[in-house]
């Protein structure tokens, strides 16, 4: 996987060592309460190695998911996707679509780095020759909402296309040469 630097940032494939990061950040309600319908905690360590496992699968050289680290404190922050992203339907098949979306630590909030990782996979998915990206968040996730507006994706409101609920739409047109 594509490694990708910001001044402040550094995304990077995640490893088994971060297994601990990943079950803490993955075990919280605050993180966890607009993830899923409905929200899902993780339990244990052997949950998020084969989390991690899964996440290394769906890296194909555009899409992937991404260990945000803080390169002045060498910690760990959150999690960036760019995958499909499923269509809703009982068989949540592929959509067509690819979803850009973050997953961010209770310590890490309010610091600028979802917004700046964000950009960065935004910027590396035009770069590799995605047309458009989408994203959804849960309507009570103003946060998210905030983020998806900082990096240019236009908010186009409510839809139940994706993942069997009603999200809010964001879309971002790769820019024209």
């Amino acid at each position: 996987m594509l490694t990708l630097e910001t001044r402040r940032l550094l995304l990077r494939p995640y490893m088994s060592a971060d297994a601990d990061f990943v079950l803490d950040l993955y075990s919280r309600m605050e993180v966890q309460r607009y993830i899923g319908n409905p929200p899902k905690l993780m339990q244990n360590r052997s949950e998020a190695l084969a989390l991690i496992e899964a996440w290394h699968r769906r890296d194909d050289g555009t899409c992937g998911i991404w260990a945000v680290q803080d390169k002045g404190a060498g910690k760990l922050a959150g999690t960036l996707l760019l995958k499909p992203i499923p269509a809703s339907g009982p068989e949540r098949q592929p959509s067509g679509d690819i979803e850009i979306g973050w997953h961010f630590h209770p310590g890490s909030w309010g610091k600028g780095y979802a917004s700046e990782a964000a950009a960065a996979v935004l910027q590396h998915a035009f770069d590799a020759g995605l047309p458009r990206v989408v994203a959804v968040t849960n309507p009570a996730n103003s946060a998210s909402m905030r983020v998806c507006e900082k990096i240019g994706l236009q908010h186009h409101g409510p839809t139940d296309r994706y993942y069997n609920t009603v999200c809010e739409f964001f879309t971002a047109d790769a820019p024209r040469a």
